[in-house]
């Protein structure tokens, strides 16, 4: 019974996993309208949210007013969501291309300490750096290649996903053999 189970979830989780595999190659082939969609999505989830508040403001003896504003803010934010699906992929971009050239002045400050204490990893270290903070311009530059890069790792993600549950479907069929 066990065996079954553990078979049972395993298929479950490939499934997923190839749900995953489509996600991904829609973000990388498909990237304005996968966020358009996303941000859809998303705004609803916060409209709906946003309705649930509402209710419990009026249901509530209580009368608390943070529920009438939290529902407020999460139907502003679902509508904004909804009708400017382009903005929160901006944002998103902005965040993360401005985040990983943090991330490469942080390293070339690391690399410069590296070089005073005359340590043979500068260079590489250097260029390293140099490369983040290229990438993080490209990513302001141009919103699509951050959802791409986002579909790359979760089509990666899935794919490593995907063999380590049939590695460990055939160690689980062995174990139970033997």
């Amino acid at each position: 019974m066990f065996e079954k189970f553990l078979k049972r979830s395993n298929w479950t989780d490939i499934l997923i996993a190839f749900v995953f595999i489509l996600l991904g190659a829609l973000l990388m082939l498909k990237p304005d309208e996968m966020m358009g969609v996303l941000s859809i999505l998303l705004g609803a989830v916060f409209i709906i949210v946003g309705f649930l508040k509402l209710v419990d403001y009026f249901v509530s003896k209580d009368k608390e007013d943070y529920l009438l504003t939290m529902a407020i803010i999460f139907v502003i934010i679902g509508a904004i969501m909804i009708l400017s699906p382009n903005l929160i992929s901006n944002l998103f971009s902005i965040a993360l291309g401005i985040w990983i050239i943090s991330a490469g002045l942080r390293n070339f400050q690391t690399t410069l300490v590296w070089k005073e204490v005359k340590s043979g990893y500068w260079t590489v270290a250097l260029v390293f750096s140099m490369l983040m903070m290229i990438a993080g311009i490209a990513i302001l530059a141009n919103t699509q290649i951050a959802v791409q890069v986002i579909g790359i790792i979760i089509t990666i993600y899935a794919l490593l996903d995907i063999m380590t549950k049939m590695i460990f479907m055939k160690k689980i069929k062995d174990y139970f053999k033997g």
